[in-house]
């Protein structure tokens, strides 16, 4: 058997973090290995503690999870962070997401989702493929065109690199679809699908798959309206 994915849980809720714990102990491919109060021990823990995945909350005292996002990924070997938010903080996931965040999920999510969460960015091949990621994007989506978020220079000649299969993958990543639902959309296989997902994140500079969305909405590729009508 594999070693488990190591979780390391941030929020400054007690009692929050004890049920994330809960959940996350009762899986035997899972395992939380630290937890943390605020952003700025949240810091100190991972800089001497090996992770995969950091729960991030993004409004703590003192260091907040932005500020702590954006330190945390710049450590040697960094984990992947899933941001955690409710749908009054949207300024909080494009500022997270420019800061490093891997992926975000709604704190309210059942536990189901916030396992599936931590499998799927720990994995690499997915931005969070959840009913809460499309709903979320929804409200996101409009702040994204404009947002200063760090996809790097050159946007629109970016996309000029890809071939027209690659936008088609791009689009679908864009409107929160997850491997095996763009495989389906396009009549590929999931192999495929993998192979266009890792030329984009490629040719367009991207560090996953959540700056890619990124950049699909900042360039316009997608509009906030393409994920009400998918919907």
């Amino acid at each position: 058997m594999s070693e488990p994915i190591r979780v390391v849980l941030v929020d400054d809720q007690q009692m929050v973090r004890a049920g994330f714990r809960m959940v996350i102990d009762s899986q035997p491919d899972l395992t939380v290995v630290g937890e943390a109060g605020d952003g700025g021990t949240a810091v100190e823990l991972l800089a001497r503690t090996r992770a995969d995945v950091v729960l991030m909350d993004v409004r703590m005292p003192g260091t907040d999870g932005i500020e702590a996002t954006r330190q945390v990924t710049a450590l040697p070997e960094p984990p992947k962070v899933v941001v955690l938010t409710t749908f009054d903080l949207d300024e909080y996931v494009v500022a997270a997401i420019g800061a490093g965040a891997s992926g975000f999920l709604l704190k309210d999510a059942a536990p189901e989702e916030m396992l599936g969460a931590i499998r799927t960015v720990h994995a690499g091949d997915s931005v969070i493929a959840a009913s809460s990621t499309r709903r979320l994007l929804q409200h996101v989506a409009p702040m994204l065109r404009g947002a200063a978020v760090a996809t790097g220079p050159g946007d629109d000649r970016a996309l000029t690199e890809l071939t027209p299969r690659e936008r088609e993958v791009l689009e679908q990543m864009a409107l929160g679809a997850s491997n095996s639902e763009i495989a389906a959309h396009l009549f590929v296989s999931e192999a495929t699908v993998k192979t266009h997902v890792g030329r984009v994140l490629a040719k367009t500079g991207s560090r996953d798959r959540v700056q890619a969305v990124v950049l699909a909405y900042r360039t316009g590729l997608v509009a906030p309206a393409d994920l009400l009508r998918d919907a």
